[in-house]
């Protein structure tokens, strides 16, 4: 098992200015934040030009690049041109496990498989998985649709964030039944009030949800997503995430 933290946590900084300052903070894996909406990596950039994408990748300073957190606005088949980008992106990189948003609430469920059974067979084909990223507003809020789709889905998985689980409208309820289709894991502190607290003031039971995992033989990357916050010491909070996860290891 690894610890890695995203780019996500320096969404601020370009892709290579962020990448210096998780390996400043002793981290020696990250994940790469891919949202069009930032102003570090694009897919719509990837799929102009994916050998420099990979050699972007490839050039991570000191860390190695464990997955990717993919985040496409285009539609229609503009949307699955810049996913297969991705998936060519991540397997000349050895990049196994690929994060996507589920859809927004609201969205009819058969709609959903369908675009969800889609990306995993566009991945599938370059050896690449998929994990829908658990996150309130969204299906992947409620433990019993990840279930679900993923039974529906075959090959799909789950990028776990247990504090959209704490914090949100189905807080409190147990994701057990989940944790077999966990393929990556995002980790911050939460409480029922607030998706982010300092280290050690949430409800995260860490090291009870590390050997829930190890028992299912989970053995891939624990990503820090801490993101900035007013009067908190980000970067210290960073570095005691990292070193209260590594003691676990």
């Amino acid at each position: 098992m690894l610890v890695a933290a995203t780019t996500e946590c320096f969404l601020d900084l370009s892709l290579t200015a962020a990448i210096d300052r998780l390996a400043d903070l002793e981290f020696t894996n990250v994940e790469l934040a891919l949202f069009e909406d930032a102003n570090q990596l694009k897919p719509s950039q990837i799929l102009a030009d994916v050998d420099q994408a990979i050699a972007v990748c490839r050039n991570s300073r000191r860390l190695d690049v464990v997955a990717f957190d993919v985040r496409i606005l285009a539609e229609k088949e503009a949307h699955y041109e810049q996913f297969e980008a991705v998936c060519k992106m991540a397997k000349g990189a050895k990049v196994v496990t690929l994060t996507v948003p589920s859809a927004e609430l609201g969205t009819p469920f058969n709609e959903e498989v369908e675009h969800l059974r889609r990306l995993v067979d566009i991945a599938d084909r370059h050896g690449v998985r998929v994990g829908i990223k658990s996150q309130v507003g969204r299906l992947s809020a409620d433990p019993d649709t990840v279930m679900v789709l993923c039974d529906n889905v075959k090959g799909l998985g789950l990028t776990l964030d247990p504090s959209h689980y704490i914090y949100g409208p189905h807080q409190g309820r147990p994701i057990d039944k989940i944790l077999k289709y966990v393929y990556h894991v995002h980790l911050r502190d939460t409480n029922k009030k607030a998706l982010q607290v300092r280290v050690g003031q949430g409800d995260v039971e860490y090291g009870k949800l590390m050997t829930q995992l190890q028992k299912l033989k989970y053995n891939r990357a624990y990503s820090v997503n801490i993101v900035e916050q007013p009067d908190v010491d980000h970067v210290g909070e960073l570095r005691k995430l990292r070193l209260l996860l590594e003691s676990m290891l």
